[in-house]
C-alpha cells in the first residue's frame, strides 16, 4: 500500500484539533518530506522516525516518503506527532495492515532506539479526541494513567514501537526491556505535615480576612512590616479551600499537562486540590501570564487556575508585570495572540499580594526608624496601580506581632476548623448562585448585585455616601457588596445587614475611616 492514514491531535493552548496524518511512498529520489505547517521540533520527526523504525527492525524503504498533516493550514508543534507519523509511514510501506490503526489516535515522541517517550498535553489531546468521536488512543506508557482520566476512551500504553507493530500485525507479544528512563525534572516536594493556620501567632483580623477571602473567592492584599506573618498566612490559604469538583479538576489537570508540570508527580490522578503558585519578584510578563516562541505556553497565572497566585513583595515586581494581571482578574481567562496562533488558557485564580509599608519595611507607626526617602516611599507605593488595587476585594493592614500575642497560651483555630466553615459558606453560595451561572461571591457582577441580589437602601447607606463622595468607584462598591454577602454566609444569615456591610468596609483597610467621616 503506497498511501496510508493515521490520526493525531494538534494542540493550540488547551484547544485540541483532530489531525489526519497521511503518508505516501512513491518512486523517486529517496527523501522524507513533512508538510502541513510543522514547527522545527516537529520537522525533525522525520529523522527520529527513520532511525526508530530501523532500530525496531522495520527500515523504511529508500523511496520518496511524503507525510502530510491535515488540515494543512493549522500550525502543528512538538514531538507528540512522532508516533502517528511512524505508524502512517509503516502502514504505507506495507509493514502494518491499514485496518489495524484506523480510527485510533497516536500520541508520543520516539527515541532513536524505538522507545516511545512521554510528551506534554496528553490529557487535553485525549479530551479533544473524545469530543471528535474517537474511542481509542495509543499514548506513551508513562502517560497512560493521565489519558485514562477521560471517560469512554480505551487507552493503550506503548513502551516500544516494535511492541506496537507486533500487536497490529497479530504477532506474538515481544519480551522487551523497559525503555531507558528519560530525565524528569523533580516535582515540588510534598510537605510531610500540612500547613496549619494554628501555627500563626496572633493576627486575629488577618485570620478573619483570610477566612473571608477563602469563603468567597476574593482577592487579598496584606500590607505590613516584615515578620508580621503575611507569607505564613498566604501559604495557608490553599488549605482552607475546598477540593475541586470533577470539572474543575479536569480543567486544572489539563493546564498542568500542557505546562509539563505533571511529569515527576507521583501517580497520574486528577489534581483535586487547589494549586498554589508563588513566583519570584523577578518574574517576567511572559513567565507570569504565559508566552514563548511559537504557540504560547501557560504561565503562573494559568497554572494557578482554581487556586492561589501569591506575589510576595508585590511592589518589587515590575509595574508592567503587575498590570498584566488586570485582564485575567476581570475575565478569568487569558487570550494570548502570537504569529503562529492564538492560545486561550483559563485563569480564574485568587490573587494574594503581600507588601511592606516602604522599601526598608520600617515605616510603621510614626515611622521614625524608616531610612527611606519620601521619593522612594512614593515610588514603592505607586507600583501597585489604582486599577489593580480596585480589583482586589480585601485590603488589610497586618500589624506586627506583640509580646502579648506570643505569651497568649491559647492557639488560634486550626485549618480544619476554619475550612469546615468555608465549605459550608461555599455550599450556601452554590445553592444561591447556581441559577446565575457563578460559583462564588467573588465572581458576582454589578448587574446581579444591583438586580436580583440588591440590598435595601438602609443597608447600603454608607456605601452610597462613599460613592457620592468619590471615595469608592462603582467597581469598589461592587467589591464591598461581594464581601458583605460572604460575611453573611459565614455567619449563616440569609442576606447581609448593615453590620455585615460595615465589616466588609473594614476589610477594605484604610478606606473605613474615610467613609465613616
Amino acid at each position: 500500500m503506497a498511501l496510508a492514514r493515521c490520526l493525531a491531535v494538534g494542540l493550540i493552548g488547551l484547544d485540541g484539533h483532530l489531525v489526519e496524518v497521511e503518508a505516501d511512498i512513491s518512486a523517486g529520489i529517496p527523501a522524507f518530506v513533512l508538510v502541513g505547517l510543522p514547527d522545527a521540533s516537529l520537522n525533525e520527526a522525520k529523522d527520529r522516525v527513520r532511525a526508530a523504525a530501523a532500530n525496531s527492525g522495520f527500515p523504511l524503504p529508500s523511496q520518496r516518503i511524503t507525510v502530510n498533516l491535515s488540515p494543512a493550514t493549522l500550525p502543528k508543534n512538538g514531538s507528540a506527532f512522532d508516533l502517528s507519523v511512524a505508524v502512517a509511514t509503516l502502514t504505507a510501506a506495507g509493514v502494518l495492515p491499514p485496518e489495524a490503526s484506523a480510527e485510533t489516535v497516536h500520541l508520543g515522541e520516539l527515541g532513536l532506539d524505538g522507545s516511545v517517550r512521554a510528551v506534554d498535553g496528553v490529557l487535553p489531546a485525549v479530551l479533544a479526541a473524545a469530543r471528535a468521536g474517537v474511542r481509542r488512543v495509543v499514548v506513551p506508557e508513562a502517560t497512560a494513567g493521565e489519558a485514562a482520566l477521560v471517560p469512554g476512551i480505551t487507552v493503550r500504553g506503548a513502551r516500544w514501537l516494535a511492541e506496537l507493530v507486533a500487536e497490529y500485525r497479530g504477532d506474538p507479544p515481544l519480551e522487551l526491556p523497559d525503555p531507558p528512563r528519560a530525565f524528569v525534572p523533580p516535582a515540588r516536594p510534598v510537605t510531610a505535615r500540612p500547613l496549619d493556620l494554628a501555627d500563626v501567632v496572633g493576627q486575629t483580623e488577618a485570620r478573619f480576612a483570610l477566612e473571608v477571602a477563602a469563603a468567597g473567592g476574593h482577592h487579598l492584599l496584606m500590607n505590613g512590616p516584615p515578620g508580621a506573618g503575611k507569607t505564613m498566612l498566604a501559604a495557608r490559604l490553599p488549605g482552607l479551600l475546598p477540593d475541586l469538583d470533577e470539572d474543575a479538576a479536569l480543567e486544572v489537570t489539563a493546564v498542568h499537562s500542557v505546562a509539563g508540570t505533571l511529569r515527576g508527580r507521583p501517580g497520574t490522578a486528577l489534581i483535586t486540590r487547589p494549586p498554589y503558585e508563588d513566583p519570584h519578584h523577578t518574574a517576567s510578563v511572559a513567565s507570569l501570564v504565559g508566552g514563548g516562541s511559537g504557540v504560547p505556553r501557560p504561565g503562573a497565572v494559568s497554572r494557578a487556575h482554581r487556586g492561589v497566585l501569591f506575589l510576595d513583595e508585590a511592589p518589587e515586581f515590575e509595574a508592567r508585570v503587575l498590570d498584566a494581571l488586570r485582564q485575567p482578574l476581570e475575565h478569568g481567562e487569558l487570550v494570548l495572540h502570537r504569529a503562529r496562533g492564538t492560545a486561550r488558557y483559563p485563569a480564574r485564580f485568587q490573587l494574594v499580594l503581600a507588601a511592606n509599608p516602604c522599601p526598608c519595611g520600617r515605616a510603621v507607626g510614626k515611622g521614625v526608624d524608616c531610612t527611606c526617602t519620601p521619593q522612594a516611599r512614593r515610588r514603592y507605593a505607586t507600583k501597585l496601580s489604582g486599577p489593580l488595587l480596585d480589583r482586589v476585594d480585601v485590603q488589610l493592614q497586618v500589624h506586627a506581632v506583640t509580646r502579648a500575642d506570643v505569651a497568649d497560651p491559647v492557639a488560634g483555630e486550626s485549618t480544619a476548623v476554619v475550612a469546615a466553615r468555608v465549605a459550608a459558606a461555599r455550599a450556601v453560595q452554590r445553592e444561591r448562585l447556581a441559577r446565575h451561572g457563578v460559583l462564588t461571591n467573588g465572581e458576582l457582577r454589578g448587574p446581579l448585585l444591583r438586580g436580583p441580589l440588591r440590598l435595601p437602601a438602609e443597608t447600603t447607606r454608607d456605601l452610597d455616601r462613599a460613592l457620592d463622595r468619590g471615595l469608592l468607584t462603582l467597581r469598589g462598591v461592587d467589591r464591598v457588596l461581594r464581601l458583605a454577602w460572604t460575611v453573611a454566609d459565614l455567619r449563616g444569615a440569609p442576606a447581609p445587614d448593615r453590620d455585615d456591610v460595615g465589616r466588609a468596609l473594614a476589610l477594605r483597610g484604610a478606606l473605613t475611616s474615610a467613609v465613616a467621616a
